[in-house]
């Protein structure tokens, strides 16, 4: 028995489902069903990173809901999410179920860094394409995972366009609050490596635990960090964390500049933050969500109201771009769509202009379709300014 089958095997054994012979034969090559695609993704809707689950989907629901409107070789695309919490262990659960699945064409924006970690190999095993994993850890990013379609930029270049930022300002004393997570720590290393290629002092560091951070704890990091009188704070932490640190610096030390990547903060984050959130600055791996006169940006928008939703957000925005890449896929990949065409389909994109984004994999694997960076201070409404 190939390797492959015998993983395969291994799959389906693990997940505990009883396939029939029929079924445990399907692979990258047999045909999917004619009337429906089923996309998977596993993401955490509950958890430490919940509001950036819930919108993420909320962005993938609406992409994918605009494509069946308009139609992709007469079949209907449906999302099966399953919910892990934000835990590594329930993702690689999760996508053993999805891959076992023999209509499952495709994965797409689970989440996590330590996640995505557990669940490349697998996908890498399988052949199942893998559309936009949702962490910009340079680690994922290797070129033996073929099957993989990375859509943003990496937090690499976020922490290097955040460091070039600050120094070109003159702010080169930087302390970096981060969580012990593959993402904190991943994340603190590109701060050090970025400051290191400016011909500047590494960053005074501060860890808050992996998980259960009380608020105690974040009291005591940043009381830390404010003693420290850096020239400005970056944080390594994503959600409510980040949250919470942004009010605890607000309300110890209000004139500490604070920078984040990114994943940094959901909509809701920013809400809750209200005035709280004024003068942070954040990377941008797409154009802001809330500019009307980017042509994507509008697209977005009107699917987003088109499923009922009103606000909007990097995460939900994020999601549904990442819902038009998968779909230019299934597109190219033609009527009688195999895990292989969808594959083949998705590496034959060039310069793909969505209004105002392109995306491109002409570079090969690990590919990466954009390269967009930009900064974005937020205003006192919650809301990027300019």
């Amino acid at each position: 028995m190939q390797r492959r089958q015998f993983t395969q095997s291994l799959v389906a054994a693990g997940t505990g489902l009883l396939l029939s012979p029929a079924s445990r034969a399907v692979g990258v090559q047999d045909p999917m069903d004619a009337k429906s695609v089923t996309i998977g993704c596993s993401l955490g809707t509950t958890g430490a990173l919940a509001s950036l689950g819930k919108e993420l989907k909320q962005g993938l629901d609406a992409g994918f809901a605009q494509a069946n409107a308009k139609g992709i070789h007469g079949r209907e695309i449906k999302l099966l999410a399953l919910d892990d919490g934000y835990d590594a262990v329930r993702s690689e659960e999760n996508v053993r179920k999805l891959i076992a699945d023999a209509n499952v064409v495709s994965l797409i924006s689970c989440m996590g860094t330590a996640n995505n970690q557990r669940i490349l190999p697998l996908v890498d095993e399988a052949q199942i394409p893998y559309v936009a994993p949702q962490s910009g850890a340079t680690s994922l990013r290797k070129a033996e995972y073929r099957s993989v379609f990375h859509v943003r930029a990496s937090y690499t270049d976020e922490a290097q366009r955040l460091a070039q930022k600050l120094v070109s300002m003159g702010i080169t004393d930087l302390a970096i609050v981060y969580q012990d997570t593959a993402f904190g720590r991943e994340f603190l290393a590109d701060v050090n490596q970025a400051m290191a290629a400016a011909k500047q002092p590494a960053p005074k560091a501060f860890k808050l635990a992996a998980q259960g951070v009380q608020t105690a704890q974040i009291a005591e990091v940043v009381g830390k960090a404010v003693a420290a009188k850096p020239d400005a704070v970056l944080l390594g932490t994503a959600g409510d964390i980040s949250a919470n640190l942004v009010s605890e610096f607000k309300k110890v030390s209000p004139s500490t500049p604070l920078a984040a990547t990114s994943v940094a903060l959901s909509g809701d984050n920013l809400r809750q933050l209200g005035g709280k959130a004024s003068g942070i600055a954040l990377s941008m791996v797409l154009p802001d969500a809330g500019r009307t006169s980017v042509a994507v940006v509008r697209d977005y928008q009107k699917a987003m109201r088109a499923m009922g939703y009103q606000e909007f957000s990097a995460r939900s925005f994020e999601g549904y771009v990442n819902a038009r890449v998968l779909t230019e896929g299934l597109e190219r990949a033609g009527r009688d769509l195999t895990r292989a065409k969808l594959r083949n389909a998705l590496a034959s994109i060039r310069s793909s202009d969505l209004g105002g984004l392109s995306i491109d994999y002409a570079g090969g694997a690990p590919y990466v379709g954009s390269r967009f960076l930009d900064l974005g201070v937020m205003g006192a409404n919650g809301k990027f300014v300019g």
